[in-house]
């Protein structure tokens, strides 16, 4: 491997990670999630919900570098398809939350609490895979910077990368909401965020039925 081939791969990667980290810090649903998560039911809970996304990631990710997003574009009733799936639980969960504001505290804590940590990483998980423009993204995220002829090695650093960058991302957010003045600040707009989660999500899954 030659010098000048090790500097084309290094442009590459960091011409991927600063997309992808800008990317990450713009908050969305993901963001969302985590921070519901983290308030209302505990900073595991939102570390959990961080791991979900992290995993959604790694299969956005890995499933594009191995041409899903061609798939995408070729075959449209099944982009449709998964689009409409993940705007029908985006909305769903949108209801949900909002639903949660209109308790009082303790029992949307209590609530919040029942449904464990393995829906907090469901949560997590199906908030990033609801979104299948995340594939589009990572085509041309990819197709731009990620050379053809790269090495399997840069692949998986490429989606160790993301992978890591997303998860530490959201449960660095779970931490810092779930504790400190983090939490004395969500703990003041409680009922607030939790309406603007809500419509968050069932805005942008209404948003997801309605892009064409």
């Amino acid at each position: 491997m030659t010098a000048g081939f090790d500097a084309a791969l290094a442009t590459s990667l960091f011409a991927v990670l600063g997309v992808w980290v800008v990317t990450v810090l713009v908050p969305g649903p993901n963001f969302l999630a985590t921070v519901h998560a983290a308030h209302t039911q505990s900073r595991r809970a939102g570390v959990v919900v961080a791991l979900g996304v992290a995993v959604g990631t790694a299969v956005w990710a890995t499933a594009n570098l191995a041409g899903l997003g061609l798939l995408f574009r070729s075959a449209g009733w099944l982009y449709q398809g998964v689009k409409i799936a993940g705007a029908a639980y985006l909305i769903f969960v949108g209801i949900r939350t909002i639903t949660t504001a209109r308790q009082q505290p303790a029992a949307a804590h209590r609530q919040a609490e029942a449904r464990g940590l393995g829906e907090a990483f469901r949560l997590g998980l199906l908030t990033d895979l609801a979104n299948p423009k995340a594939a589009a993204f990572f085509t041309s995220l990819f197709a731009v910077a990620v050379p053809p002829d790269a090495p399997m090695w840069f692949d998986a650093s490429v989606i160790a990368l993301v992978v890591a960058i997303a998860g530490g991302w959201y449960a660095l957010v779970a931490c810092a909401v779930a504790s400190g003045p983090g939490a004395a600040l969500f703990g003041r707009a409680r009922t607030a965020l939790t309406y603007l989660a809500g419509t968050v999500f069932v805005g942008f899954g209404l948003k997801l039925v309605a892009d064409r």
